[in-house]
C-alpha cells in the first residue's frame, strides 16, 4: 500500500486515516484474529510517528476491533459466537430506536439514497460489494435520526458485524442474490409504514442477515492459505 504523505493532513487526520484502513483490513479477516499490531511495522507502513499510530490502536480498541494484552502488546481481538450475539441484541435494539425516530424526518432524497443501497446490493457481484452495499444501506436508513451519539455506536456496531459477516463467508459460497429484507424495508418507509418498517428492522436483524440463506455461524481461524482468497 502507498505510504500516506505526512505534509498534506494534521497528525490527527492521519490516526483517522490509519484507524479507518486497519479496520476495514480486520472486518474482511486480511488481519485475522489474534493478529499482533505492532507499531513499528505500522508507523513504517504510513510514513508516520508512533503517535498517531497509537492514537489509531486506541480508536481500534474502542471499536472492540483490538485489544492490549500483557506481554504479548496490541492485537487483533478474537471472534466469538457470544461477542456475536451481543451485537447484535444491542444493534437490533438501537438501530430500531434510531429507525423510528429517523422515518418520518426522511426526504424523498433520502429514500433514493436508500434504494439506490438496495439496488447495489443486488448488482454485487462478490461478497465484498454486497457487504459495503449493506453497510450503506444501513447507514441511511438512520441517518435522518439527528442523534449523533447513537448513530457513532451504530457506526462501531455495523463495523462488528460485518467482521462477523465476513468471517462466515469464508467457510461458505456465496452467489449474487437479492435481499428481500431490505426491499421490504424501503417499500414500508414508501408507504409511511413506520411501525411495519421498523418491526421488519429488527426481525431482520435479528436473523444476523443469514449469510447465503443459512445461520451465519464463526468458522475456525483461518489458515495462512485461506486467508489469501477473496470472499466470494
Amino acid at each position: 500500500m502507498t505510504k500516506m504523505p505526512k505534509t498534506d493532513t494534521t497528525p490527527q487526520t492521519i490516526a483517522d486515516r490509519i484507524a479507518s484502513i486497519l479496520a476495514e483490513r480486520i472486518v474482511t479477516g486480511e488481519l485475522p484474529p489474534d493478529a499482533p499490531l505492532r507499531q513499528d511495522h505500522v508507523a513504517h507502513e504510513f510514513g508516520s510517528s508512533h503517535v498517531p499510530v497509537r492514537e489509531a490502536f486506541q480508536r481500534l480498541q474502542a471499536q472492540g476491533l483490538a485489544v492490549s494484552e500483557p506481554r504479548r502488546g496490541m492485537r487483533v481481538a478474537p471472534l466469538d459466537e457470544r461477542s456475536m450475539r451481543e451485537v447484535v441484541e444491542i444493534r437490533a435494539a438501537l438501530e430500531v430506536l434510531a429507525l423510528r425516530h429517523a422515518a418520518r424526518r426522511l426526504t424523498p432524497a433520502q429514500i433514493e439514497r436508500i434504494a439506490e443501497a438496495v439496488a447495489a446490493g443486488d448488482r454485487a457481484q462478490s461478497f465484498a460489494e454486497w457487504e459495503a452495499a449493506n453497510r450503506t444501506f444501513h447507514r441511511e436508513l438512520v441517518a435522518a435520526c439527528r442523534m449523533p451519539r447513537l448513530l457513532a455506536m451504530l457506526e462501531e456496531l455495523q463495523l462488528a458485524n460485518s467482521r462477523f459477516a465476513f468471517a462466515a463467508t469464508r467457510s461458505a459460497v456465496w452467489q449474487p442474490r437479492s435481499n428481500q429484507d431490505h426491499r421490504q424495508i424501503l417499500e414500508a418507509l414508501r408507504r409511511g409504514a413506520v411501525d411495519q418498517a421498523v418491526a421488519l428492522l429488527g426481525r431482520h436483524i435479528q436473523t444476523l442477515e443469514r449469510i447465503g440463506g443459512g445461520p451465519a455461524e464463526i468458522p475456525e481461524p483461518a489458515t495462512a492459505a485461506s486467508r489469501t482468497t477473496a470472499p466470494r
